[in-house]
């Protein structure tokens, strides 16, 4: 049987036929219809995705930006038309499979050459409305074919395509226009005669002089780097002539910040013998060097097991007499050198870094505070840092004492153990038998130590949740910035990454993430390479999807785990051991007694009026169940409508009883309304017997 790509083949061409016979286009949901109607779906291609399209439409979707990266067809918000180059190809392709082959020809080679296009996106969209660019010039500076490159300016039609033109300042010949879509094109273009003088061409150096005043624009915060030595010792030479350096060998020389598309690029051809791994790495080390550090940045290096801190104050340029060349950047170094094993354990963390160059903006508080050194405009934090001194755990992020419990039921004992142990351990797993109030209590405490709900996010976990429901992982994302509206793939972060960004920003504040439900999961597979930072906060772990990744000290978890869905004994030894576990047991603190308190508080407040002692029926209840991990806690019974007429009664036929039932599966020996039945309970509770 054909498949799915092979069945979607001849409805792709017959897409364009049906095109050419409309020169005005379609609404691309109109043209799915017409296709259906000649070429029916296969039974296997009628199932409905997510997305709510069938598999025959999306694979056909999928094909048509094939066609866009042609510049066969062009789309406009939905709206579809084919190109003269399209009709030409369907004279030159009659087969279906050859038609096919000559669109993802087109495609592979924007593939293969994505960094290139990538920057000729960057490039053109700087051009300014009355200058026009050369074809040819484009297509040297970003290294590609003349014919592929018009095609996709002509299909895709990014921003500023039309002030591409060949040399002639007219449509390329490779695109084969007719003199409809060349009147189409100019008119696209501004009135020449309100700029008082015809469009004049524009060459590469002035682009990446603009878009360099467009990345300048951006406000920049003082943010703090740690920079590794290019050859062993060689910090040396950093302090004694007061800069710092990153080998640039075989990048080309470049002149201030470069865009990130042309470095992309030029890393792609000058380091084409390093794995893609190391030429992404590079890339985003020399993007740092260039574009991101400022003068005025704090720079910290470690050089024979001493720290060095220093501030940046020139822009980036080459050394003179570098061989190979040498990026560098003047810095006033410091005359402080600090042993690495004072330094504080977050700095410490991040100096196993594998990486030249590591943001440690986060951390700028605690880097000011290891010297008398004032960071610019905040001479007050230099002055607090001298009165307090250097510190080995930095400033450590306090946990304020907790005031809530009597609104909780609870012993101010207990709900103090609990935060000495977030503050020490930072992990908790709230354990116990069903309506104990492990949730209710973790959404308390953890609003209540945060001191702001927004810092509180809570999760729920289940058998189908995985790492990238949870960090992040590959979602579907349609692309839209190259004009095609294909269906990609994006990285797009989960709950706990999103906590963690945010927590990044704002250190002086706790942040809690609270898992509910937590031993419902596969632990292993939903925190994957995260049980490393969860032990050993600070210190890098390589992520699957988006490189290095440390989690801060200011964010704690409390898990929520029912015993009576799955023993604690289950959970591996590699979560008990990064978890402290406080149990919630109804006949133990702080549970114990606690539905005696909520009963005497609510009947003070005219809420309930108790027509028995509630608290003794479930006192009696939990001691004839054998299994504690199956007893019941407090809070089924902690809900003013089982105190109106009728309402004990229905919570145990409801609720009560199914649970037990449940749990004595199987055995016939044990007649649960007997035994557990209300009416037991009231005569033994009432002295008459069970």
């Amino acid at each position: 049987m054909p498949t799915l790509t092979a069945r979607t083949k001849p409805r792709t061409r017959r897409s364009m036929e049906l095109l050419a016979e409309r020169p005005d286009g379609l609404h691309f949901s109109e043209l799915w219809q017409l296709v259906l109607a000649e070429l029916p779906l296969a039974d296997e291609d009628a199932e409905r995705l997510k997305s709510g399209d069938t598999k025959g439409e999306n694979a056909w979707k999928w094909q048509t930006s094939d066609l866009v990266m042609a510049g066969w067809l062009r789309k406009n918000n939905g709206f579809w038309r084919i190109t003269a180059l399209g009709r030409e190809a369907l004279r030159e392709h009659p087969d279906a499979t050859d038609f096919y082959d000559g669109a993802r020809a087109a495609y592979n080679y924007w593939q293969t050459h994505r960094h290139g296009f990538a920057y000729a996106q960057k490039l053109v969209g700087a051009i300014p409305a009355e200058r026009w660019l050369d074809l040819d010039t484009l297509a040297a500076e970003t290294r590609l074919d003349r014919r592929p490159l018009a095609h996709w300016l002509w299909g895709a039609r990014p921003k500023g395509a039309q002030w591409v033109h060949d040399a002639q300042a007219t449509v390329a010949p490779e695109v084969w226009a007719d003199d409809t879509e060349r009147a189409e094109f100019f008119a696209e273009l501004d009135d020449w005669e309100r700029y008082g003088e015809e469009p004049r061409p524009i060459d590469v150096a002035e682009l990446q002089t603009l878009l360099t005043q467009e990345d300048t624009k951006a406000p920049h915060a003082p943010s703090a780097w740690l920079l590794r030595g290019v050859y062993a010792n060689d910090a040396l030479g950093w302090f004694a002539e007061g800069f710092c350096q990153l080998a640039a060998d075989r990048l080309g020389y470049v002149d201030g910040p470069t865009s990130a598309e042309e470095l992309r690029l030029r890393v792609e051809e000058g380091y084409r013998h390093l794995p893609t791994s190391q030429r992404e790495e590079l890339t985003a080390t020399f993007q740092t060097f260039l574009n991101r550090m400022h003068p005025g940045d704090l720079v910290c290096t470690l050089n024979e097991g001493a720290f060095y801190l220093g501030t940046i104050t020139g822009p980036a340029e080459y050394g003179n007499d570098g061989t190979p060349p040498l990026l560098q950047r003047d810095v006033d170094w410091m005359d402080v050198a600090i042993a690495q094993a004072d330094l504080p354990e977050e700095v410490q963390g991040r100096l196993a870094s594998q990486h030249d160059i590591v943001d440690m903006t986060s951390l700028m508080d605690v880097l000011t505070g290891l010297t008398p050194i004032a960071h610019p405009d905040d001479d007050s934090r230099a002055e607090q840092a001298e009165a307090e001194g250097p510190s080995r755990s930095g400033r450590e992020l306090r946990l304020p004492d907790p005031t809530l419990a009597e609104e909780l039921l609870v012993t101010a004992d207990w709900l103090t153990e609990v935060r000495d142990l977030l503050q020490d351990r930072q992990q908790v797993i709230f354990y116990g038998p069903p309506g104990t109030g492990k949730t209710y209590l973790a959404q308390h405490i953890a609003e209540h130590l945060a001191g702001d709900p927004r810092a509180v996010k809570l999760v729920q976990f289940h058998p189908s949740y995985a790492y990238e429901d949870f960090f992040e992982g590959f979602r579907p994302a349609v692309r839209s910035e190259d004009g095609t509206g294909t269906l990609t793939f994006a990285l797009r972060p989960g709950p706990f990454r999103k906590l963690v960004d945010l927590a990044e920003e704002d250190p002086s504040t706790p942040y809690f993430l609270i898992i509910d439900e937590i031993n419902r999961a596969n632990l292993a597979k939903v925190f994957g390479e995260l049980y490393f930072v969860l032990e050993y906060r600070n210190r890098p772990v390589d992520l699957q999807y988006s490189g290095e990744f440390h989690l801060p000290r200011n964010v704690f978890v409390i898990g929520t785990m029912n015993t009576a869905d799955r023993s604690i004994a289950l959970v591996d030894a590699a979560m008990r051991r990064r978890f402290a576990f406080v149990a919630l047991h109804p006949d133990e603190e702080p549970t114990d007694g606690m539905l005696a308190r909520w009963i005497e508080q609510r009947t003070k407040d005219g809420q309930i009026t108790p027509a028995e002692d509630v608290a003794a029926l479930h006192q009696e209840l939990n001691r004839r169940i054998e299994d504690k991990d199956f007893r019941i806690g407090p809070s089924y019974l902690m809900r003013p409508s089982v105190y109106a007429a009728g309402g004990l009664k229905r919570l145990w036929r409801t609720a009560i009883l199914p649970l037990l039932e449940e749990h004595h599966y199987g055995d016939d020996s044990v007649n649960v309304e007997a035994r557990y039945g209300l009416a037991a309970l009231r005569r033994a509770v009432s002295g008459g017997g069970s």
